[in-house]
């Protein structure tokens, strides 16, 4: 498998750290950046190396040699003038493969390639993106896509006041099918794939695929971030990050949990963030738990609202957070009812499924997309319905008294609001 590497930046705000050398050339913990990303290319089996180079190109070259040092093949490309992303990529279109990995060379990940690149495959896309939130959409280029995965429309930054888009990033990590690109070969660059030619292959009905994964991936753009990342890699955080490693998650109950109780919110605007939220759900996502809605939503099945407007709901939820600088790893809901009888409802959606809560086929869902390790894990509700969720599960309940706080079932805890319980669950964390 071929993976082709951006690597010709010169890192002008990493200039202290860096002296002469190209920003993937950057030390994280004693050695390049760049060879921590061949080293997480050998180990997926990514042995054929394109570096596409362009300041001062000698010192990678010189570093890497072919390759067999590292035990990969490595080729090299320099460019003579900027082409940006894209167009560097198709400047080089004969050398390619007929599928291949783009990895930036100022990124440090811990990404389970070889499921990214089987995904690909499988979905027979024509450029498959690595997706995922972050706690700052508000200053991100974003992307939407259904349920499937497959992309709808990007949202480049500057995002206008007053829109609500789901907090989904393009990672800059792609699998591209090289065919898919013969259209494109005669644009004039520079051509960068987010901005310029992603958009033109959605508007020309290409497929391109959106794959959402909690594994880390981050930019080593500014000393800042790059101090960030080495804290990461030195407390355990990025090698714990990977798909094959189980992640524990906190369930997270929606209405009377997240956002106020209003009686199944059907509009945008019935939709209001509880006080402190964001600030507790923005502790578990530095915390190292995954956060992950489960919510039952009947509005669609009783005709309600639509799957569009509950999409939109849902946007206006990952926004405000957002601006709070916290994010949910993903929201899993069931739009079914089982009881009949109400004006316009959606006959095809009223039937008993396993996916509605109590039912545990949400939690059992996230699971398997998410590798998540449920014995490790928690449910944070407002109702009887999430405690004997969380108990079929057998999972540690805790009810937040912000939603309807009632009813038979006992909670293994009881808290005023989400503020409290992560206190406790983060309290629990650190003596353990």
């Amino acid at each position: 498998m071929q993976a082709v590497i951006l690597a010709g930046g010169s890192g002008s705000r990493l200039k202290t750290r860096l002296g002469d050398l190209p920003k993937p050339m950057v030390s994280l913990c004693g050695k390049p950046l760049l060879e921590h990303q061949i080293e997480l290319l050998r180990s997926h089996g990514f042995t054929r190396i394109l570096l596409l180079l362009g300041y001062n190109p000698d010192a990678i070259s010189g570093y890497f040699g072919d390759g067999r040092n590292f035990g990969v093949e490595i080729e090299y490309a320099v460019e003579q003038a900027p082409l940006g992303s894209a167009g560097a990529v198709l400047a080089v279109y004969g050398r390619l493969e007929e599928h291949f990995l783009v990895l930036y060379g100022d990124t440090a990940l811990n990404v389970d390639l070889r499921r990214f690149w089987d995904a690909h495959l499988a979905h027979g896309a024509d450029a498959s993106l690595f997706v995922h939130p972050n706690d700052h959409p508000q200053d991100s280029d974003l992307v939407e896509t259904d349920q499937s995965g497959r992309i709808l429309d990007f949202y480049p930054y500057p995002h206008p006041a007053g829109h609500f888009y789901p907090n989904l990033v393009n990672a800059a990590l792609y699998v591209v099918n090289a065919r898919a690109l013969e259209p494109w070969l005669t644009l004039r660059p520079p051509l960068d794939f987010g901005k310029d030619l992603f958009r033109l292959m959605l508007l020309q009905g290409q497929h391109l695929f959106g794959y959402r994964s909690r594994e880390y991936i981050k930019d080593i753009g500014t000393p800042e971030r790059l101090d960030r990342v080495e804290a990461d890699l030195r407390s355990g955080r990025i090698a714990a990050s990977s798909f094959a490693t189980p992640a524990k998650a906190v369930f997270l109950d929606r209405d009377g949990t997240i956002n106020e109780e209003v009686n199944r919110v059907s509009d945008p605007a019935e939709f209001r963030l509880l006080p402190g939220v964001a600030a507790a759900i923005r502790r578990l996502n530095r915390s190292g738990y995954a956060t992950v809605v489960v919510t039952n939503q009947p509005v669609i099945a009783r005709g309600d609202c639509t799957e569009d407007t509950l999409r939109e709901i849902t946007n206006k939820m990952e926004t405000q957070l957002g601006e709070a600088g916290a994010y949910l790893d993903a929201v899993y809901y069931c739009p079914h009812h089982p009881d009949k009888g109400f004006p316009g409802e959606r006959a095809e959606l009223k039937f008993v499924c396993s996916c509605r809560k109590p039912a545990t086929g949400l939690i059992t869902a996230a699971c398997r997309d998410m590798n998540l390790d449920l014995a490790s894990s928690w449910l944070i509700g407002d109702s009887e319905t999430d405690m004997l969720t969380a108990r079929h599960a057998g999972i540690p309940s805790i009810l937040v008294e912000t939603g309807h706080a009632s009813g038979d079932s006992v909670p293994d805890h009881r808290f005023p609001s989400l503020t409290e319980a992560v206190d406790f669950l983060l309290g629990k964390q650190a003596q353990a």
